[in-house]
């Protein structure tokens, strides 16, 4: 298998991996300061689909971590295929989730007139942002991890 920027056992990937896990990190944290996020079935899942990002990129960052400190290659053909399983699923669900409560926020703004919330608002709206930054650092790594297997 090649080796090029943000495979896995590079440094690229180790911070793509670790963006992923702070983007996620941070639109949980800006979601649950907010006191009303569990009233809204869209939030609910937003911090459901995050909480698993931040697991799977997170396990991944150590898995890099370790694979840079031996200096181990990790192109073995069954463990590629996971990632790009894995990597497809959570960039999924993280789109889904971060589109749905970007729904549910411009209802809030545009359709409604206003939010009524104060500062809540710009928390969700904070979270959001940091849902989708997420969303793109995964799909980053999702089509690279695609690529190698390809490649491969």
């Amino acid at each position: 298998m090649k080796d090029f920027a943000g495979t896995p056992g590079t440094v690229t990937g180790l911070v793509l991996r670790v963006s992923q896990c702070l983007f996620a990190a941070a639109s949980i944290a800006s979601m649950a300061t907010t006191n009303n996020f569990f009233n809204i079935t869209a939030f609910c899942y937003l911090i459901a689909s995050m909480g698993l990002q931040v697991l799977w990129s997170f396990g991944l960052a150590f898995l890099d971590a370790y694979a840079l400190a031996k200096k181990k290659v990790l192109h073995n053909h069954v463990l590629v295929s996971l990632f790009v399983v894995g990597d497809w699923v959570t960039a999924t669900l993280s789109l889904a989730a971060a589109s749905a409560s970007a729904g549910v926020t411009m209802l809030y703004f545009s359709d409604l007139g206003s939010c009524q919330l104060g500062v809540e608002c710009q928390k969700y709206q904070i979270s959001i942002v940091f849902a989708f930054l997420s969303w793109i650092t995964i799909a980053i790594s999702s089509l690279i991890m695609f690529w190698l297997l390809a490649a491969g």
